[in-house]
């Protein structure tokens, strides 16, 4: 079941990187759309980003974006990039 963003929602994203100087928080401005995947307790969502976006984003460990004016934040799963130069991020809210 996909989540409507709204057009001021799907346009920032906060994520984070373990580096060996600990958690680095990035902030980008970008296009996405989130999908609820029903299938799985507790809830997964599948945050489906647009390019231009940063190299390192499929290097994310954790999210926060918002969607249907709620603020959504979780750990990301998996990764995975998309023919047409999106990126799949499957993530489990914490």
């Amino acid at each position: 079941m996909p989540l409507t963003p709204s057009a001021a929602d799907s346009t920032h994203l906060d994520y984070g990187l373990d580096t060996l100087f600990g958690r680095q928080t990035k902030s980008i401005d970008c296009q996405y759309d989130v999908q609820r995947l029903d299938e799985d307790k507790p809830v997964w969502f599948a945050l489906h980003v647009q390019p231009p976006m940063p190299d390192d984003l499929d290097k994310a460990e954790i999210v926060v974006f918002s969607a249907e004016g709620r603020r959504l934040s979780g750990i990301v799963r998996s990764t995975e990039r998309q023919a047409d130069g999106s990126l799949q991020l499957n993530v489990e809210p914490d």
